[in-house]
């Protein structure tokens, strides 16, 4: 073996980064093995066309841990995020809804539609904020790992504690977002089907499910619990795109010393005696490391990169049965001019560009999207989101021209992509048509990356974006399983940092934080018993 290291990070995303970051801040000598040619795994900004650059995969920007954005100074570095004037507009055949804006801006645009929901949506945003304070008080706190004695204990007993010390009527929500569908939650709170559908939508973003799904309000949840410019529950844009992040995070690691790798692709993770001892990359290469830390998912790495026979049965036979698989199609498309919608014309930029732009508007064409996906592979009249980034962002295009991410939803992961991605890549451009007459005629040039795609590219087992389901039986201690939601394997020596453990997905940055608080804290133990 070559050189040894404190620490080997499989995967240069935004999680592996953090993850090496604290890792190196303690001391350690890590190193990050990325499979492909840049760093910053699916948060990234690459040109797909000439003159053209979009984040090709990870797009807009909330859910980033405050603390991790401090302590890596990315503001300092010269990050920089636009906010959303208004956070959603929702086209319809026969009008519009735009949501956000600021309370009573949307209370006014909801009284367009019902009176009575413009009336209930200030007790709605209080009640989901209760619910999302939680969830940020959760998210940079390491679950407590069933079996793992009083520590475990102690640690059910502080995060329960914010539970615990809600009102009833609080608690009661915490249980309806949980355990609940989408429209079950959404129609106990709204009358109106466009309205329900203004919310229902984050409950199907990167969930292959219905939004009669039971559990499917947590995603929606999932979705409001970030915050931008300390504001909470916003939204924005990364100048420069996602790949802006990664970029200041990977500067934040090389001034700690991180060694970063790039097209070094891990074969197999070493294992001697029931402990990891390194990896072996694809050219041959084996690199001996007291600590392997695996930033892709779970699937991945206990299917493909770990030995079964090193696997405890149980454990092998469970994550054989660990949920992938997001239903997600992501294109990214060169424009020459912006959409010019039927129900609010006009191709200068205006609000309603700058914001999602999503065709979705009722939570029966969601539950259709995804009964048809599951009949038929996909649906002939996907959920489609909208984002034009460059009409906040001028460095993403040529000037005068586009470019649009376009996040669809109810993919099935097992169709045969390789022959259908170009004919869904014409329906889904069909779709935004439908509503900007001249979409279609504007499009230069786009890049398609269909589940397979986005598999092979980014290895998101399924193309799953969450690297797994975000269903109850696969959040907090039991992400990815239960008696493993600590971020530590099977295999001694061996953990997880990426989004499939606790909190989930999106760039969040937790895992990576918390993975790197329970290596350094096993390493002080050793320490103080061995040292």
């Amino acid at each position: 073996m070559t050189t040894r290291y404190d620490a080997l990070i499989i995967g240069g995303g935004h999680n592996g980064l953090v993850c090496a970051f604290y890792l190196a801040r303690a001391g350690l000598k890590v190193r990050i093995l990325e499979r492909r040619d840049i760093i910053g795994g699916a948060a990234v900004t690459e040109e797909f066309a000439p003159g053209f650059r979009n984040s090709t995969a990870s797009y807009t920007v909330s859910l980033l841990r405050p603390k991790v954005i401090a302590d890596m100074r990315l503001h300092e570095r010269g990050w920089r995020i636009v906010e959303r004037t208004i956070s959603n507009f929702f086209p319809h055949e026969d009008g519009y809804l735009k949501l956000g804006g600021g309370t009573a801006r949307t209370q006014a645009e909801f009284a367009r539609f019902s009176q009575k929901d413009a009336d209930t949506f200030p007790r709605y945003e209080e009640a989901l904020e209760r619910v999302a304070e939680v969830l940020r008080d959760m998210a940079l706190k390491t679950p407590p790992n069933a079996g793992g004695g009083l520590r475990a204990l102690l640690a059910a007993a502080v995060q329960g504690k914010r539970l615990a010390g809600m009102n009833l009527e609080a608690q009661r929500d915490v249980m309806d977002l949980f355990v609940k569908s989408a429209r079950d939650f959404l129609e106990g709170w709204y009358q109106n089907e466009f309205i329900q559908a203004a919310f229902g939508f984050d409950a199907v973003v990167g969930n292959y499910a219905s939004p009669d799904t039971p559990g499917s309000a947590y995603v929606l949840l999932h979705h409001v619990f970030g915050e931008i410019n300390g504001k909470k529950g916003m939204w924005g844009h990364s100048v420069g795109g996602m790949g802006a992040i990664t970029r200041y995070m990977a500067e934040a690691c090389a001034e700690m010393g991180v060694e970063i790798s790039l097209e070094a692709r891990v074969a197999k993770v070493l294992v001697d005696g029931g402990k990891a001892v390194g990896v072996r990359l694809e050219s041959g290469e084996e690199i001996a490391a007291t600590t392997v830390i695996a930033n892709a998912g779970p699937a991945l790495v206990f299917r493909q990169l770990v030995d079964r026979a090193d696997l405890p049965a149980d454990f092998a036979h469970r994550i054989d049965r660990f949920k992938t698989g997001s239903g997600t199609f992501r294109m990214n498309v060169a424009l020459s001019e912006l959409p010019d919608f039927t129900v609010l014309p006009g191709k200068e930029k205006a609000e309603h560009h700058t914001a999602g732009i999503i065709i979705a508007p009722t939570l029966d064409y969601m539950d259709h999207a995804y009964t048809d996906a599951k009949a038929n592979g996909w649906s002939k009249q996907p959920i489609v989101e909208m984002k034009i980034p460059s009409t906040v962002d001028d460095s993403l295009a040529p000037s005068g021209q586009h470019v649009a991410s376009l996040f669809c939803q109810q993919f099935d992961p097992a169709v045969d992509w390789d022959a259908h991605r170009e004919t869904v890549a014409d329906l889904i451009i069909d779709t935004v048509t439908h509503h900007a007459p001249n979409f279609k005629s504007a499009v230069i040039a786009r890049q398609i990356h269909s589940p397979l795609d986005l598999e092979r590219k980014f290895g998101l087992i399924g193309g799953d974006i969450f690297h797994g389901h975000m269903s109850l039986d696969q959040l907090w201690a039991a992400r990815p399983m239960l008696g493993h939601g600590d971020y530590r394997s099977p295999i001694k020596g061996l953990y997880m940092c990426g989004s499939g453990t606790h909190p989930g997905g999106g760039v969040t940055g937790a895992p990576g934080h918390n993975a790197a608080h329970e290596i350094l804290r096993d390493r002080s133990l050793f320490g103080r018993l061995f040292g």
